[in-house]
């Protein structure tokens, strides 16, 4: 699945245009490697988000289509 869309479906960016502005800027890698909307997202990726100050770090756990709102957050596992 396209990072982008990963973003968007595990709601860690709400909607899909921001997801591609973070990744058009550097915002956002994979595996300690800059990122484009475009690149492949898998199980067991490293995903790392600048928002301001702060970075989030997260594991994909899953990747599907759509899910339901509450399911999300089993998308990906927050890491220290």
């Amino acid at each position: 699945m396209r990072l982008d869309k990963f973003l968007k479906v595990s709601r860690l960016i709400k909607r899909r245009t921001i997801a591609n502005e973070a990744c058009d800027t550097g915002r956002v890698m994979i595996n300690d490697k800059p990122a484009k909307a475009s690149t492949n997202v898998k199980v067991g990726d490293i995903l790392t988000i600048s928002f301001g100050n702060k970075d989030v770090k997260v594991e994909v756990l899953d990747v599907q289509e759509t899910v339901k709102k509450d399911e999300a957050k089993e998308l990906f596992r927050y890491i220290g």
